[in-house]
This record gives structure tokens, C-alpha cells and sequence, in this order.
């Protein structure tokens, strides 16, 4: 039995998030007559229906959607989240409120809904859309164990769930895992850039390129090993691998991987003191 069976989860927001957690919860074993959508947008409506998600049953009344859940998740971008909230704030009563809303702090979130305090902040990423995510949960002191459950268990249904101690935390979460899927884009596309320079045509270099780095994360969380010992194992004295590690080693990549970390850090802290004002 799961801890979501005949929980109504309503998500306000019908976008590309949205659609990546519920089509998470229905492969789970979520009933989809459970879950509704709420989008004042006819297209993106249409869009649910076109992917396949009508039965959960898409509206434009995010009042009448949010009255009835247990949960609510909240699925639309930072900049617009005040006025979408404003039209439902008054009738949260028990509801657990998930955010998945960048930048936003369970502080300024609760003022926005009106002191409301049974909140969860998430940050997934994108690999959530094939349910490969990774998202780091954050919830205020007034969240019970049920509710912290129920939260793992919405953002479970499309990857893996880990919760950070305090909110300050959630930018390092921000620099690791909800950024980082751009990072590991960029690494294969200079690795594709290499090879095809060395001779590969470019659908040969993609394929060995995103199996490559597929079978070492995969290899990775399979392995007792930490990610050092297991690049020791496969780096031979005097060999090519070494010869590769050595050249990265010298223009001291792990030190620039490390600094863009940073960046992605402080400018996450940024947007959300410019959120708070």
C-alpha cells in the first residue's frame, strides 16, 4: 500500500514539470482520476489531453482544484506565483504544498499564501520528464512525518529524493543536481566536438559519447567504490586513460568544474533575494 493511495494531488500548473510528475505518479500506480491540473491556459489544457494526461481532468479553476486535494503542488514559474496563489490562498486548510518553483523560499511562500505553513520546497531537474530526476526537498518545522512522506512520495515517482537539513542548503542542491544536467550536456558536447576532430562522424561520436556516459554514472551507483578508486581502476600506469586524466589534471579542470559550482551557487542565492524583495 502506498502512502498516496486515495490521496488527491492537484497541481497548479500544467507545464513541462507538471507533466513530467504526473505522468511519474500514473506509472507508479497513481489512479489518474486522483490528480488534478489547473491551467488558466486553453493550450496547455490541450496539450495535457494531447499527451495523453485528459483523465486527469484539466481545468482552468485553480480554487476548485486546490479545495478538495490533500495535496497541492505548485508548478508555475517564480515570477507569477503571487498572483496565481492569490486566488486560492484562502481556502488551504490541511493541504500538504509542494513548490517546485525555483528561487522561491518557504519564507516568502508562506506570505504569499497567507501565513500558510504546511510547505515543501523541491528542487527537481529535468531528467524528471523520463523519470530519472533528481530533486532535493526542503519543508518547514510545521511538516509532519505523514506529510514529509506523502512530499517523498510525489517526487519519487520520477527519481531520486534526498532532503537537505536547512533552506540555505537548497542552493548547493541547486549546484549539484537541479543546474547540473547542463553541465553534463556540455561535457558531451565538447566530448562529440573531440572525437569527430579525431576522425568520428558525428552520429558515431554522439552514440559512443552518451553510452559512455550513461554506463559510468550507471557503474558508479553500482559500486561500492567511490568515484576516485573506480577512475584509478581503469587508469593504467602509462597509458592512454592516464595520459587524458594528466592533460585534465593540468589545466586543472576539477578546480574549474568546482568554480562553476560556485557561480551556479551564488546566483541562486541571488534570485532569491531578488525574489524576496
Amino acid at each position: 500500500m502506498s502512502v498516496l493511495d486515495n490521496k488527491k494531488i492537484s497541481f497548479i500548473g500544467g507545464g513541462n514539470m507538471a507533466q513530467a510528475l504526473i505522468s511519474g505518479l500514473v506509472s507508479c500506480g497513481v489512479k489518474p482520476s486522483l490528480i488534478t491540473v489547473a491551467d488558466p491556459s486553453s493550450e496547455a489544457r490541450e496539450q495535457l489531453v494531447a499527451k495523453g494526461l485528459n483523465t486527469v481532468d484539466p481545468t482552468a479553476d485553480a480554487k476548485a482544484a486546490v479545495i478538495d486535494a490533500d495535496i497541492v503542488v505548485l508548478a508555475v514559474k517564480p515570477q507569477v506565483m503571487k498572483a496565481v496563489v492569490s486566488s486560492f490562498a484562502d481556502v488551504l486548510d490541511k493541504q500538504l504544498v509542494i513548490s517546485v518553483a525555483a528561487g522561491l523560499s518557504t519564507e516568502l511562500l508562506s506570505d504569499m499564501l497567507g501565513s500558510y505553513d504546511n510547505i515543501v520546497r523541491a528542487m527537481p531537474n529535468t531528467p524528471a520528464m523520463i523519470q530519472m530526476g533528481a530533486t532535493g526537498l526542503y519543508g518547514t518545522d510545521n511538516i509532519s512525518a505523514e506529510q514529509k512522506q506523502l512530499a517523498t512520495a510525489v517526487m519519487e515517482a520520477s527519481g531520486l529524493v534526498m532532503w537537505v537539513d536547512n533552506e540555505e542548503q537548497m542552493h548547493a542542491v541547486t549546484a549539484v543536481s537541479g543546474s547540473a544536467p547542463a553541465y553534463m550536456f556540455y561535457f558531451i558536447e565538447a566530448m562529440v566536438d573531440g572525437a569527430v576532430a579525431l576522425g568520428l562522424d558525428k552520429e558515431q561520436a554522439s552514440a559512443l559519447a552518451m553510452q559512455t556516459m550513461l554506463g559510468a554514472a550507471k557503474m558508479a551507483m553500482g559500486s561500492e567504490d567511490a568515484p576516485s578508486e573506480l577512475r584509478r581502476k581503469v587508469t593504467s600506469p602509462n597509458g592512454t586513460t592516464q595520459a587524458a586524466i594528466e592533460s585534465m589534471q593540468a589545466n586543472d579542470i576539477g578546480r574549474q568544474i568546482g568554480e562553476a559550482m560556485q557561480a551556479c551557487y551564488d546566483r541562486s542565492q541571488a534570485l532569491s533575494e531578488e525574489m524576496s524583495k
